[in-house]
C-alpha cells in the first residue's frame, strides 16, 4: 500500500481531530479544583542553611540578575547570614 501526500495529510488531520475530541471533555476538570488551604511545605519548618541559600538565590535572581556572579554571591552570603540570625 502506497501512502500518497493527500492520504498522509488526511491521516494526520484525522489524528489531530481525534486527539482534540478526546481532550475536549477534560477541559472542564480543571475548573472544579478547589484551592489549597494549607501552606506550602517549603515555608514550614525551621530555617536551615540550604533553605536560606535557596531563598536568597531566588531573590537575588529576581532583583540583581544583571550583576556579575561574584557580586551576586556576596549578596547571597550576606542574605544567608541575616536569615540564619
Amino acid at each position: 500500500m502506497k501512502l500518497t501526500v493527500v492520504k498522509l495529510r488526511r491521516l494526520i488531520g484525522t489524528l489531530v481531530l481525534l486527539l482534540f475530541a478526546c481532550t475536549l471533555p477534560l477541559t472542564g476538570c480543571t475548573s472544579a479544583v478547589t484551592p489549597r488551604t494549607q501552606t506550602p511545605v517549603a515555608n514550614s519548618g525551621p530555617m536551615t542553611h540550604s533553605r536560606a541559600a535557596r531563598e536568597c538565590w531566588m531573590r537575588t535572581e529576581r532583583t540583581s540578575a544583571r550583576e556579575n556572579l561574584d557580586k551576586r554571591a556576596d549578596l547571597v552570603n550576606k542574605c544567608i547570614e541575616d536569615k540564619m540570625r
